[in-house]
């Protein structure tokens, strides 16, 4: 028996969604006193901010290269 994807329908981009998840990781970490959860959480919304950035440059149209043949 094969596993069934739950698709849906997303509303927001993936840039929306990484920068509200990093967003709230930043916000819960804040009320978390130093240690192993609050790093995680800050190590998350780091990583989901780097993943949004990568994908705005992947995403960008690409301009021709000036000087090579």
């Amino acid at each position: 028996m094969t596993a069934k994807r739950n698709r849906r329908k997303q509303t927001q981009s993936l840039q929306e969604r990484l920068a509200a998840f990093a967003e709230n990781a930043r916000d819960r970490a804040r009320s978390l006193p130093p240690g192993r959860e609050r790093e995680m959480l800050l190590r998350r919304a780091k990583q989901n901010e780097v993943t949004s950035n990568l994908t705005d440059w992947l995403s960008a149209p690409v301009s021709p290269r000036r000087g090579h043949s």
